[in-house]
């Protein structure tokens, strides 16, 4: 790792290092959260952590389940709205994303992290689930890989569908857990080719990936 990329400690980040810890307590406590697989995260360097997406509580159940550095994730910019909430998602590093219109900016930011060697997490299939199951990806996941250089950790979150679907206003006490696979590394990514024509095929493998860890 080049002398001029930082490496993000915790300590980094007081407020998401409290946070956190608050939301592993409660995950721990209502959802019995159960961790898997959080070494195979590279310690140091630009890495995207892709996981399937159920549930407001998906973003908590990651960060949470790799405590090495902090994560950064990218969330609707209409969370800034308030007073606090703009505080907050500034402070525990949230990059904004305006729905639906292709954000340039947010993609450009995301690159810009991960080139900075930080750790993010996004949800390759844009939404959450309406009923559960696997959705297919958004390519652009495949533009943000190829212009970082980052190598992309797949991760299954099991149960949050069932504790917070979409549309439901209460959380039930289910078990929780999630599952962190192998990198899937630039050589990986660069032999399906590259370019626009390959962003697919890289969303493809990525969600191939998540599926082997939910069935496995």
């Amino acid at each position: 790792m080049s002398d001029l990329v930082k490496h993000e400690a915790m300590a980094d980040m007081p407020v998401y290092q409290f946070s956190t810890r608050l939301f592993k307590l409660f995950l721990l406590i209502w959802h019995r959260l159960g961790i898997r697989g959080a070494e195979n995260i590279p310690a140091e360097g630009g890495v995207l952590l892709a996981s399937n997406h159920a549930s407001f509580l998906d973003p908590p159940v990651v960060g949470v389940g790799y405590r090495g550095r902090p994560v950064r994730f990218m969330a609707r910019n209409t969370l800034w709205n308030s007073k606090f909430g703009s505080w907050w998602m500034t402070k525990v590093g949230c990059i904004p994303v305006s729905r639906g219109t292709g954000d340039i900016k947010a993609l450009k930011l995301t690159i810009k992290a991960l080139k900075e060697g930080k750790a993010v997490s996004m949800f390759p299939e844009g939404t959450r689930t309406e009923d559960g199951e696997l959705q297919e990806a958004k390519g652009g996941i495949g533009f943000i890989i190829e212009k970082s250089g980052c190598v992309v950790v797949p991760a299954y979150i099991d149960g949050t569908y069932k504790a917070h679907p979409k549309g439901s206003k209460g959380i039930k006490p289910c078990k929780v857990s999630i599952t962190y696979g192998k990198p899937i590394t630039q050589e990986d990514f660069q032999a399906l080719g590259s370019g626009r024509d390959a962003y697919d095929k890289h969303a493809e493998l990525i969600m191939q990936r998540i599926a082997e860890l939910k069935n496995g």
